[in-house]
C-alpha cells in the first residue's frame, strides 16, 4: 500500500468537526447537549403532518399549532440545511431583483422577503427567543470591474422601490471595486431560534424525530405516510424537507439544479458588525460570538454540483480569498442549496392535500419563514400571498433542457470517470464498491451508488463523506445516510 509512504496524509488538518455520532457539526451546534429525543412508536391520524423540521417546518407548526397537527423528522430538528447556514435575515440577497426579468415580480419578491424579516422578528420576540438577534448592515459588493454596471443597477432597483442606500466602503479588506449597504436586517442563531419554536411547540404538539418517511400513499381523500415501522394518516401533507425522496408529480430535478458552496469558521479577536455579500453571490461573510469566542463565518466558491467536484481544492480557495490564518481556522463544511430559474421559490400546493416548500436559492431564514406562512395560510384556507409568483407548478421550459443537461452530466460523469484525480491514496472506487482506508489501516467499504436514483457517489475527502452530485444525498464512510433525499444507507457487509 504505497500511499502510507505519503507524508502528507490525509488525516492531519482535516478541520471537519463531529459529533459522537459520526455527525458533521457546525458553529450553531458545537456546544450542543444531548436530550432525549422521542421516535414515532405508533400508528397516528393527524390533520396534517409536517415532513421536516428545520426552519420552514418548525414554523409551519407554530402558525399551524391549534390544529390537530404533528412533526416528524429523518434526524434531529434543525440539524439539516439549516445547520450549515450562515444566518443572515436580509432582502439584501446579491443582484436577484436585476436577475428577475419581471420588475412587477421583482418588486413583489422583495415585498415577501421584507414581510418574511417582519414575520420572523415577530416570532422572536413573541415567544421572547433568545436566538442572538441583531441588527446589522448589510453590505453588497462587486468584487470584479464586470460586476459594477450591474450592481448600480441593482441599486437604482431598490432605491425606486424606497429601500434607504447607503454608500459606504467595506469594512474588511477584500478587492472591491464599489459597495453600498442598508442597514435595517438582522444576523441570528437559527439554532436557537429551533429550540425556542420547539420548547414552544413540544407542549402543543407531537414532534417525532430520527423517523424517517420511507414511502407515501394516497388512500380515498387522505395519505397514508410510512416510516421504518409505523404509519401516520393525514389530510394534508406538508413537505418541509430539503429535497422530496420522490420523484413524481413534482419532478423537481427539471426545476432546479443543485448549488454547493463552502465554509471556514475562523476564530478572530474582533466583533465587526455586519454582514456582506458580492453582488455574483460568490463571497460571503458576517462574524459571530459567544462565551468561547468571536468568530467569521465565511462562505465562498459555490458551484453547480454536476462540476468542479474537487471539495479539498474548494476549500483552500475560501482560506485563500478571506487571507485566513490557518492557525485559526476552526471548522469546515459544506452546505448545498436548491437553485431555481427564476430566482425565487417553489412554495404552494402541488396537489390536493399537499404542499411543498423548497428551493430558496440560498436565503432560507427569509424563504423558509415565507413558505411557512403561504402554506399554513393555504391549509387555513385564508387568503395567500404572493402565492402565484411562488407557485410550484410553474414552469420555464428552456430552463428545463439546462437542467436535463446538468442532470445527466452528474449522472454520466462519475461513471465514466470512477475514480477522481485529486482522490488521496486510501480512497478508491473497485468493482462498484467505495472503500476508504483510514489512519488505523481499517477498511471502510460502501456500495458507490445512492439509493435515491442511482448517481455515483464522490468522496469528499475534507468532511470524510460519500457525495450524490446529482440530488447531494450524503453518507459517512460506513454507508450511514446522514442527509436524503435518499431513505437507505449503502453500508456493505464484508463477508
Amino acid at each position: 500500500m504505497n500511499f502510507l509512504k505519503k507524508k502528507n496524509f490525509l488525516y492531519k488538518h482535516c478541520l471537519c468537526v463531529k459529533n459522537k455520532n459520526g455527525d458533521i457539526m457546525s458553529i450553531w451546534n458545537k456546544d450542543e447537549k444531548d436530550r432525549k429525543i422521542k421516535q414515532l412508536d405508533q400508528n397516528i391520524s393527524v390533520d396534517t403532518l409536517i415532513i421536516g423540521a428545520g426552519i420552514t417546518g418548525l414554523t409551519t407548526a407554530y402558525y399551524l399549532k391549534t390544529s390537530n397537527i404533528c412533526v416528524v423528522d429523518a434526524s434531529r430538528y434543525g440539524h439539516g440545511v439549516t445547520l450549515n447556514t450562515t444566518a443572515k435575515i436580509t432582502y439584501l440577497q446579491g443582484r436577484v431583483y436585476t436577475k428577475i426579468k419581471d420588475a412587477k415580480k421583482a418588486k413583489l419578491y422583495l415585498q415577501s422577503q421584507k414581510d418574511a424579516m417582519q414575520e420572523l422578528t415577530n416570532i422572536i420576540k413573541t415567544l421572547k427567543i433568545d436566538c442572538d438577534l441583531e441588527c446589522v448592515p448589510s453590505y453588497i459588493f462587486a468584487n470584479t470591474k464586470k460586476e459594477v454596471e450591474p450592481l448600480i443597477k441593482e441599486k437604482n432597483f431598490l432605491k425606486d422601490n424606497h429601500i434607504n442606500i447607503k454608500e459606504g466602503q467595506l469594512p474588511f479588506k477584500i478587492t472591491s471595486y464599489k459597495s453600498f449597504y442598508v442597514d435595517d436586517t438582522f444576523i441570528f442563531h437559527p439554532l436557537k431560534y429551533l429550540n425556542g419554536l420547539y420548547n414552544f411547540l413540544i407542549k402543543k404538539i407531537p414532534i417525532y424525530e430520527n423517523t424517517k418517511i420511507l414511502k407515501i400513499e394516497k388512500k380515498d381523500n387522505s395519505y397514508i405516510c410510512y416510516s421504518q415501522k409505523y404509519h401516520i394518516t393525514a389530510k394534508n401533507v406538508v413537505l418541509a424537507c430539503h429535497y422530496p425522496f420522490f420523484l413524481y408529480p413534482f419532478f423537481l430535478p427539471l426545476k432546479s439544479y443543485m448549488e454547493k458552496s463552502y465554509m471556514l469558521i475562523s476564530k478572530v479577536n474582533n466583533y465587526s458588525k455586519y454582514n456582506c455579500i458580492s453582488s455574483d453571490g460568490t463571497y460571503s461573510t458576517r462574524f459571530y460570538k459567544d462565551k468561547t469566542g468571536i468568530y467569521q463565518i465565511c462562505l465562498s466558491e459555490s458551484h453547480n454540483t454536476s462540476v468542479k467536484q474537487n471539495d479539498a481544492y474548494h476549500f483552500k480557495r475560501v482560506k485563500q480569498i478571506f487571507k485566513l490564518n490557518k492557525k485559526n481556522i476552526i471548522m469546515q463544511y459544506s452546505n448545498v442549496d436548491i437553485m431555481t430559474p427564476d430566482y425565487m421559490p417553489y412554495i404552494g400546493k402541488i396537489k390536493d392535500g399537499m404542499y411543498i416548500g423548497l428551493g430558496y436559492n440560498t436565503w432560507g431564514m427569509t424563504n423558509g419563514v415565507l413558505a411557512a406562512k403561504i402554506i399554513s395560510d393555504s391549509i387555513k384556507e385564508k387568503k395567500i400571498s404572493y402565492q402565484n409568483i411562488f407557485n410550484p407548478k410553474r414552469n420555464n421550459f428552456f430552463k428545463m433542457f439546462i437542467y436535463i443537461g446538468s442532470q445527466l452530466k452528474s449522472y454520466i460523469g462519475p461513471k465514466i470517470i470512477k475514480n477522481k484525480s485529486w482522490y488521496p491514496h486510501n480512497v478508491y472506487i473497485k468493482d462498484g464498491l467505495g472503500i476508504y482506508i483510514d489512519s488505523h489501516l481499517k477498511k471502510h467499504i460502501v456500495y458507490n451508488k445512492c439509493p435515491h436514483l442511482g448517481c455515483s457517489l464522490i468522496f469528499n475527502e475534507k468532511e470524510q463523506t460519500w457525495d450524490c452530485p446529482c440530488h447531494t444525498s450524503r453518507f459517512d464512510i460506513d454507508g450511514k445516510c446522514l442527509k436524503g433525499p435518499s431513505k437507505y444507507d449503502i453500508s456493505y457487509k464484508q463477508v
